[in-house]
This record gives C-alpha cells, structure tokens and sequence, in this order.
C-alpha cells in the first residue's frame, strides 16, 4: 500500500472469479495500537501517524486504544491481551529495533514477528506489525519520521483494508 492507493481497492484486471477486496474505510471500525517506548521519538513518530491515518479515513478517536509498553519484546503479550477481549477489528504493533554488536536485535525481530503471527490466527484478528528492524539509527529515521510516507501510515492502512477483507469472509 502506501503512495498511489485509492480509497477504493480496484479488482484485479482479467479475472473472472468472485474477488474479496478491502476498502480504505475506517468508519464504524475499533482499532487497538501497542507501541514500544524505546526509541520513542521514533515508535511516537509512528503511532501518530498511525492515528492520523485511521482518523483521516473515518475511524474515530474514542474507537482508537494506544497501549504504551516498554519495549518491542513485550509487545506480544499486551497484543495476546487485547485481541483474546475481541474488542477490535484490527490490531496494529509499533516498534524500532535497531541492530547493535550482538545477535540481540535479531533475536527479538524474529520471535515477536512469530508471536504477532500467532496472535493474529488464534484469535481470527489481523494484527499488523510494523516493529521495524534497521541496522542504522538513519534507516529507522527514513521509515518512521515523515506522516504518510512512514511504516506507521502504512500499518494504519493495511489494518483498515485487511479488517474489510476479514469482516466480508465473514
């Protein structure tokens, strides 16, 4: 998604069979946000635009949780929790992981990636994740800061669109 989507998801040219598309229409829709306060310039960065997205295509403020947890590793346990309550039609997961000397940022991008996945069949909710794995604070920059060119917007967007396609499979 991103630069260039319409509001309205065009089917795919030249097939004929029944096609299931989203629309980017937040209106009536519940949505919850888990953001990691390390790196919060960053992850903040990310959350408003996040917001910003949601609201700009209808969803209303009161209909938006943000959930502020220490870091991206507990990231899944809060999102476990939220999406067991079947409150929200889309769940969207903010954080930055930038790569140091160690293995550590890799560990942590690949186990919460799998949890997030996890969460998000066992309890038949999307749940978007944007922790964003960098190796430099400059490539965590150019993907967080920025409104709607940043990994945070695209979230918003793919949560809007993938919770349309989920509520039409029914």
């Amino acid at each position: 998604m991103g630069k260039g989507i319409s509001n309205t998801i065009d089917q795919i040219e030249g097939i004929a069979a029944r096609q299931v598309v989203g629309a980017l229409d937040a209106s009536g829709m519940r949505f919850g946000i888990v953001v990691s306060r390390f790196n919060d310039e960053l992850t903040s960065a990310l959350c408003r635009s996040a917001v910003q997205c949601l609201e700009k295509y209808g969803a209303k403020t009161a209909a938006i949780q943000v959930v502020r947890v220490p870091g991206a590793y507990e990231i899944p346990v809060v999102a476990e929790k939220m999406a067991a309550t079947g409150n929200y039609d889309a769940l969207i997961v903010l954080g930055v992981v930038v790569e140091g000397e160690t293995q550590h940022a890799q560990m942590i991008i690949d186990t919460t990636g799998q949890s997030i996945l996890d969460i998000a069949c066992r309890h038949h909710v999307p749940v978007i994740n944007e922790i964003v794995g960098v190796r430099t604070w400059a490539q965590a920059e150019a993907r967080c800061l920025g409104g709607e060119n940043t990994r945070g917007w695209y979230a918003a967007e793919a949560a809007i669109e993938t919770a349309r396609v989920y509520k039409q499979l029914g």
